[in-house]
């Protein structure tokens, strides 16, 4: 434990030996949430301190989103109890006001200034009124970013400032509730960089320090244990283990959460050698990258790492067809790539699955069986149209095929958890064969066992033949998967490297953009 935890965690002891009443501010008693033919939530208890950050843990479709809904007010219980500062929300529906909620996706206002959003509504934050003072806004919006280290102005337009002032922004806008005691952060680093993660926790300190509470929600270990004071544990909606977080270890925390050991920490890498090039980028250059080449072998996974923001998810989208290219050349298997055709690409076997799942993968307002279905109609085309069992036996050989977890195909695709979407969009994208198949950031927000499952799939779609790109910004993650890795800083390539015999600190200081000479192929 380093010092500065161990002084504030020594801190926050003496301060609830002094007075456990003060420090137990929000408790849950027996909490239950029925739906049609299924418990949500069943005999749920939780204790919120203040000046402490709770870890509320569990694999998605744990319950977590559930238990968040009640606390914040948008959904009712139903049965069980909720104290909020000593007040039941059964009866006293304004104690929802102390609890504040950031989700994982970005839910601001993109062509809005960066002040707009942080005072929206205007007439929660005092701001609204026939006598608008617009330089009484930009003023106190200053104080708000200068406090939680935002490197943006009051009068930026949000769509142009980094993703992770944007993530810090949304914190910000939270705090501006005057009534706000507790804190609740659903993966609020899952985009972000570790001298981003930093500045999170920065600001979460901040609010310790001010007495109030902080729930964290993540699937990644590491942050767990640096951030969190006191964990709870839900698994198929039942609270399963609870303590604190100084008292429990890694293994026995994902064993709770997953109901059995994980090995998370094999690697996933292709058994079998990669064969020949699969596809050669030479120069390539575009929006926020410029001259770029690599070689993509048969049945290899290609890691590409590099902090928000490098240009990895341009140099892909841009060989996809989404976004333009400026100059350079792709070809495959020997044969020049159309560039700047996105429709083209995926009728000549490539495949890019998005990080922004919710924005680009799946079409949220449709059921499942309609998700998958969209893209295989070759497979479920009759003489007279589509046909309706063709389709059926299709799409459930792709959720058992994938393991995703549904009660029917009927079902509508938002209402599953992001990890069963993930394999849904992955199923569907595999029934097309594609031969090169890129994974932008594609276990974001998902819980342990189901990255796993993800891990597996790379690994063995490589193992078939397929050539596999991987996105990513955890290094962990691409040492697990990747055989060769390709690092990028500000748009540029920095080196290239074999996993097995490459060390972090190697691949970080290329991510940085020093130089890299040792280990690089």
């Amino acid at each position: 434990m380093s010092q500065r935890k161990a002084a504030v965690t020594c801190k926050r002891a003496s301060l609830q030996c002094a007075s456990d009443k003060i420090m137990t501010y929000l408790e849950v008693r027996g909490l239950g949430r029925d739906f049609p033919g299924v418990v949500a939530l069943n005999g749920v208890d939780l204790t919120i301190e203040l000046g402490r950050t709770h870890i509320l843990a569990g694999e998605n479709g744990a319950g977590k989103s559930t238990l968040v809904k009640i606390l914040t007010g948008t959904d009712r219980p139903t049965r069980g109890q909720v104290l909020i500062d000593g007040r039941d929300i059964a009866t006293d529906p304004s104690a929802h006001r102390s609890v504040a909620y950031v989700p994982q996706e970005l839910t601001l206002f993109p062509q809005m200034t960066v002040a707009e959003n942080l005072f929206m509504p205007f007439d929660r934050t005092g701001h609204g009124g026939a006598l608008f003072n617009r330089r009484a806004l930009m003023r106190e919006a200053q104080v708000y970013l200068d406090r939680f280290g935002i490197e943006a102005r009051p009068g930026d337009i949000v769509a142009h400032i980094s993703v992770s002032d944007q993530q810090l922004l949304q914190i910000a806008r939270a705090s501006t509730n005057s009534d706000m005691k507790v804190l609740i952060l659903d993966e609020p680093t899952s985009a972000l960089t570790r001298v981003e993660v930093n500045r999170v926790f920065r600001v979460i300190r901040d609010f310790l320090d001010r007495d109030h509470a902080v729930v964290f929600i993540s699937h990644k270990m590491e942050e767990i244990f640096e951030i969190g004071d006191d964990y709870t544990v839900l698994r198929n909606g039942e609270k399963v283990d609870s303590g604190r977080v100084a008292d429990i270890t890694e293994s026995d925390l994902i064993r709770a959460m997953s109901g059995r050991h994980l090995a998370i920490e094999d690697h996933f890498r292709p058994q079998t050698s990669a064969g020949e090039t699969l596809m050669e980028v030479r120069s390539l250059s575009g929006r926020r990258f410029t001259d770029v080449s690599f070689d993509l072998r048969r049945g290899e996974v290609l890691g590409f790492a590099g902090l928000v923001g490098a240009g990895r998810s341009e140099v892909m989208q841009t060989i996809f067809g989404y976004l333009k290219a400026t100059s350079g050349t792709v070809t495959v298997e020997g044969r020049n790539w159309p560039l700047n055709d996105a429709s083209r690409s995926v009728a000549q076997g490539m495949l890019y699955l998005s990080e922004e799942r919710k924005h680009h993968g799946i079409f949220p307002m449709l059921s499942l069986r309609e998700n998958i279905g969209i893209s295989i109609f070759e497979l479920t085309a009759g003489p007279l149209g589509i046909s309706q069992s063709r389709e059926r036996n299709a799409v459930k050989g792709i959720i058992d095929g994938y393991g995703i977890k549904t009660v029917g195909m009927s079902k509508r695709i938002s209402n599953l958890s992001g990890g069963n979407q993930q394999k849904a969009i992955i199923g569907r994208a595999m029934a097309t064969r594609p031969r090169i198949l890129i994974f932008d950031e594609p276990t974001k927000g998902i819980d342990i066992r189901t990255k796993t499952e993800i891990y597996r799939i790379m690994k063995e779609l490589a193992q078939d033949g397929v050539g596999v790109i991987l996105v990513s910004s955890e290094i962990t993650e691409l040492r697990h998967c990747a055989s060769r890795i390709i690092t990028m800083h500000t748009g540029r390539v920095t080196g290239e490297f074999d996993t097995a015999t490459t060390e972090t600190e190697t691949l970080v200081g290329a991510i940085f953009g020093t130089e890299a000479k040792a280990d690089a192929i």
